[in-house]
């Protein structure tokens, strides 16, 4: 079907004498990956790890994604290639070619209708969030109709029905569950200049037959006390706001789960409704001191779950069919030490808070604090960071960071380590950076980290020396040593000081940039735009084509 459907896009866009003279708007990009396996048993990366390495040798993918707009339509359509790729599981192959998005839709006054793909949120996410995410490979596109009737600029309702896109390995078809969903926001601007935003949503999950007798099947092998009656339907209601006055923010919301088929961290089946708990308060004031050359900025935020991963079935697990977007609630790091260690979500209980400081003491000098501790509703602690970095700008040469960062990694639970083997990791990592501005268009980057622990895979050194050549050229150089090796997690690799080495280039020319990289990657939980996933380790080159038209 999805092959008519892109041919059919495909006409239309192509074809202006559809619609006379007018050609409208036709724009589009693509992306492509190919990667080489480069085996290494000293650091895991093996065809036990994946099976690119010593057969398949290689892997690719590609997203040509199209876009036409013509008299208040708009047409898109994405053709998505996967060849022996490992980006949708890290540990498989998976190959497969087709559709990966399709979507018509059509501006009728104050009425926006969608038919096919569609990406979307409700609030936060926490009860319903359609969003790509292709860095790791996650697409939980819609595919159905969405109406959206806006009645002013600050007031909207919207409703959909449809079924979430497959999981990795039925990339190109959908979940046979129905999902629908209302949301409504509604904002209000004050003669003082506070604003005031609110929404309510609701979502429904209905399971499809042949779900239903899997879980009637496993609940009647249950014990007589752990046996319940499944139900078919779900829903998650949610309602929200967040809200500014003067130099403060505020933002909170609450969400409701009814009764429903749910697994523990183990993979037990059991019955129960659930909820979800966040809220944040914020402060920002520029300008401040007797120059007026300071500045400050404070941010706090709190989050419970109990009971509240929302799937499109209780046989999907991990990244798959998931229909809510909880992030990890802790500071998103951009250095590699740094973020080493993260905190996935816990769907079935957690309890986190986190705060920020950031102090500007004048324009050429910030501080940064950040604190986050994450429990699970027992009070076991399962996350806790402290982070201090300093920043300051020398002079229009020479600018440089310098910080510390300490953790405390459950990663027993975040990992599913065996907890009688292991103890939770606590690191101490200093880190720093200096920049040099050669000229306009020229500078050197030097950074550097250092991790101690001993812990998971023990210490580990990372440097980095970058040149950048505005706009054209980025080449840097680095090297990530297993300084002082432990073995405990995983015995498999070599009981010897590692190195980690790698080399990028990237090259622009207009809307087009390639990229060419030596890597060698250690295992352990990679995170992007707050999710996370554990990965195995990697060893081999990797090459990336954007461009925009």
């Amino acid at each position: 079907m999805n092959r008519y459907v892109f041919l059919g896009l495909a006409i239309i866009c192509f074809n202006p004498f559809i619609y006379g003279q007018d050609q409208g708007v036709f724009s589009g990009n693509f992306q492509s990956n190919f990667s080489v396996f480069l085996e290494d048993s000293l650091i895991g990366a093996t065809e036990a790890a994946s099976p690119q390495y010593g057969r398949q040798i290689s892997s690719s993918e590609a997203w040509l994604f199209l876009n036409y707009d013509i008299k208040g339509f708009h047409f898109a359509a994405r053709y998505d290639l996967f060849n022996n790729s490992n980006l949708l599981n890290p540990s498989e192959s998976f190959t497969g070619q087709g559709i990966g998005f399709w979507q018509i839709k059509k501006n009728i006054g104050n009425l926006e209708l969608t038919a096919g793909s569609f990406y979307d949120q409700f609030g936060s996410g926490a009860v319903f969030r359609a969003f790509e995410n292709r860095l790791i490979g996650i697409d939980y596109a819609m595919e159905g109709v969405k109406a959206k009737y806006t009645f002013d600029h600050n007031f909207f309702i919207k409703v959909f029905t449809g079924k979430q896109k497959g999981s990795q390995t039925e990339r190109f078809e959908t979940s046979p569950q129905i999902i629908k969903g209302i949301n409504s926001e509604k904002g209000f601007n004050f003669d003082n200049g506070s604003v005031l935003n609110f929404g309510l949503s609701g979502v429904n999950r209905t399971l499809d037959e042949n779900t239903m007798s899997s879980l009637v099947t496993e609940i009647n092998a249950l014990s007589l006390e752990d046996r319940f009656i499944p139900k078919y339907n779900v829903y998650a209601l949610n309602g929200y706001f967040n809200a500014s006055y003067k130099d403060f923010g505020f933002n909170g919301e609450y969400n409701y789960k009814t009764a429903e088929s749910i697994r523990d961290n183990l993979g037990n089946l059991y019955n129960s409704d659930g909820s979800l708990l966040l809220g944040g308060i914020s402060y920002s004031k520029r300008k401040l001191g007797a120059k007026q050359n300071q500045a400050i900025g404070v941010n706090a935020q709190y989050r419970r779950i109990e009971n509240f991963p929302f799937r499109v079935s209780p046989y999907t697990n991990l990244l798959n069919g998931i229909i809510s977007y909880q992030p990890s609630l802790t500071r998103q790091a951009s250095y590699r030490m740094l973020a080493r260690y993260q905190a996935p979500a816990q769907f079935v209980g957690e309890q986190a808070y986190q705060a920020e400081l950031i102090y500007s003491i004048s324009k050429n000098t910030n501080i940064a604090l950040n604190y986050s501790n994450i429990t699970d509703l027992n009070n076991q602690l399962l996350f806790n960071e402290k982070f201090i970095q300093v920043e300051h700008k020398f002079n229009k040469k020479w600018k440089g960071k310098l910080g510390l960062q300490r953790v405390t990694y459950n990663q027993a639970v975040y990992e599913g380590k065996d907890p009688k083997k292991i103890d939770n990791v606590e690191t101490l990592t200093p880190f720093g950076e200096i920049t040099y501005k050669i000229n306009r268009k020229n500078s050197i980057r030097l950074e550097s980290q250092m991790l101690n622990t001993e812990q998971d895979l023990g210490s580990f050194y990372h440097g980095i020396i970058e040149w950048n050549s505005s706009p054209k050229y980025t080449v840097a150089i680095s090297n990530m040593i297993n300084s002082n090796p432990v073995r405990v997690v995983n015995p498999t690799l070599a009981d010897q000081v590692l190195f980690y080495p790698g080399i990028f280039i990237k090259y622009n020319v207009k809307t087009t940039s390639f990229t060419a990289a030596y890597v060698k990657q250690v295992e352990g939980i990679n995170c992007t735009g707050g999710i996370c996933r554990l990965e195995p380790a990697f060893s081999g080159l990797r090459f990336t084509l954007a461009t925009q038209f």
